[in-house]
């Protein structure tokens, strides 16, 4: 067991409420047209898999398997004026607009319920909360349990189950109110994070680093040749992978890839967008949890070098609930000091044990 560190969860209740049912009448429109032909036309029932229950199977599983060291917050909704550091005020005041509604909001089938706007501002908010502490120094490092994920909103749009982006309005927060002129942002959900990467094109104070499932996987963006763009050209790292790409291969991107980057870059401050569907469970990427732990440590050592630890993850995806809720599990027990596990080619450890169980048994007496 590596030295003890303090973890500052940040969970709101609040955000449960946000529960978007596609069996329910929405607000009439072209796009909820599209969306009912699009339902119509499949051939099993489809539920909207971005739903209250993964925050319930994450915080049951902490409750059941406490972690020493890890503390549970609440955090403040983000105002209007924290999210316009990154949102237009036509996109904010569409948004606001539907607060006690159920709307279609685009073709992916994004959708609000009565009480997603609050879900959403809290889910902002309790970002914004990880970051000011860890930023002032009162936990090592924090993890917000959010939902509605953010990371596919960009400045003009909700995209993707994402309302608001809260992990680029958590950087700008740190930008504007925390001395922090420098973020690195490093996404691992198995989907490109297309709204960050928007937001932050052409910013030279953001350095923006995303592994992700390449396309046509969605949302379809995030290729090689992405990087940015005017003063921000180079500050926009997108690391494309097939989906059986699996442990070794992100280990090895993380390492050769982002620790150069953070070098360089020297930054103030790191941010994840910590997904969990990048655990084969969620059939994208392939990783196990020993996989999301040792990312979590890589970005730890990132903090540690080059801002005294400030390091606060974002949760963003992740829909099997078993996965979810253990991928959790982990990156929470490295980031409180637990052991990291020795990364190993997919199963070798598995043919290991099981040449050790059956070692005697073709031996000669």
């Amino acid at each position: 067991m590596a030295d003890s560190r303090s973890v500052t969860v940040f969970y709101d209740e609040v955000m449960l409420g946000h529960d978007p049912q596609v069996d329910l009448p929405f607000l009439p429109s072209r796009v909820e047209k599209r969306v009912s032909n699009i339902l119509r036309e499949l051939n099993f029932k489809w539920s909207y898999p971005e739903h209250p229950g993964r925050l319930t199977a994450i915080m049951e599983w902490l409750k059941e398997y406490p972690i020493p060291g890890v503390q549970i917050k609440v955090g403040a909704h983000a105002t209007y004026e924290q999210l316009g550091r990154v949102h237009t005020t036509t996109h904010l005041d569409h948004m606001f607009s539907l607060e006690g509604k159920r709307a279609w909001l685009d073709k992916d089938t994004t959708a609000v319920s009565p009480e997603s706007i609050q879900a959403a501002t809290s889910a902002a908010g309790n970002a914004i909360a990880a970051v000011e502490c860890v930023v002032k120094g009162e936990t090592q490092s924090a993890f917000a349990l959010v939902r509605p994920p953010g990371h596919h909103a960009d400045a003009v749009r909700a995209r993707g189950f994402c309302l608001f982006n809260n992990v680029a309005v958590a950087a700008a927060h740190a930008q504007a109110k925390l001395g922090c002129e420098r973020v690195l942002i490093v996404d691992w959900d198995a989907h490109h994070g297309n709204g960050t990467q928007d937001i932050f094109w052409a910013d030279q104070d953001v350095l923006f680093f995303d592994t992700h499932c390449a396309a046509p996987f969605y949302p379809g963006s995030g290729n090689l040749n992405e990087i940015g763009a005017g003063m921000g050209e180079g500050y926009t790292v997108n690391v494309p992978l097939p989906e059986a790409a699996g442990d070794i291969a992100l280990e090895k991107a993380f390492r050769e890839i982002l620790i150069p980057a953070a070098d360089y870059f020297k930054p103030d401050l790191v941010l994840v967008s910590a997904g969990c569907d990048p655990h084969h469970n969620d059939m994208a990427l392939n990783m196990s949890y020993d996989g999301l732990a040792v990312l979590t440590s890589i970005v730890q050592g990132i903090a540690d070098k080059h801002c005294d630890g400030r390091l606060a993850l974002v949760l963003e995806g992740g829909y099997n609930l078993t996965s979810l809720s253990r991928g959790v599990h982990s990156m929470l027990t490295v980031l409180a000091g637990g052991d990291v596990p020795e990364l190993m080619e997919s199963g070798l450890r598995e043919v290991m044990q099981a040449a050790e169980f059956h070692r005697d048994a073709f031996k000669d007496d």
